[in-house]
């Protein structure tokens, strides 16, 4: 099978292909600026806390891989903007856990608003057929995103 998808890509493999193409687009998204803009870190953590619920720092730190001291100070500098609060875990009385506030989801909001107006504006620079080329695509890039998860 490897020597497959070697051939069928022209020596390259799928995923060495790939990889060069999401890198540019995420570093495209990453540079649409904003005064509000969180950092890719704090947009991925209010993510998960909107998605998933409230957390502890640890589990953040470890799903986001980042190391746990450098959670708590992302957390802290989150808080301080209003954009999470953190809540004694009814669970562990001793135990604290993070949640997103209505800013967080509100930034959120913001955030993807802006990334999908800056992605319908690049969409249209290409021609009809790339377009309909990568609206074909996306059920398998879901696909992949989702084995992708964590």
């Amino acid at each position: 099978m490897h020597n497959d998808v070697m051939e069928n890509t022209g020596g390259a493999s799928r995923g060495s292909q790939l990889l060069p193409v999401l890198g540019q687009l995420v570093r495209f998204l990453r540079q649409i600026e904003s005064p509000d803009n969180p950092s890719p870190v704090s947009l991925a953590v209010l993510r998960r806390l909107d998605g998933d619920g409230p957390g502890r720092v640890t589990d953040l730190a470890r799903l986001e891989r980042a190391s746990q001291p450098g959670m708590t100070q992302l957390v802290g500098r989150m808080e301080k903007a209003g954009l999470v609060r953190r809540a004694p875990d009814p669970a562990d009385g001793r135990g604290v856990l993070v949640e997103i506030t209505q800013e967080g989801r509100d930034v959120i909001a913001r955030t993807h608003a802006r990334y999908v107006a800056t992605l319908d504006e690049l969409f249209e620079t290409l021609d009809p057929a790339d377009r309909d080329a990568i609206v074909g695509a996306l059920p398998a890039l879901e696909r992949l995103a989702a084995a992708a998860s964590f």
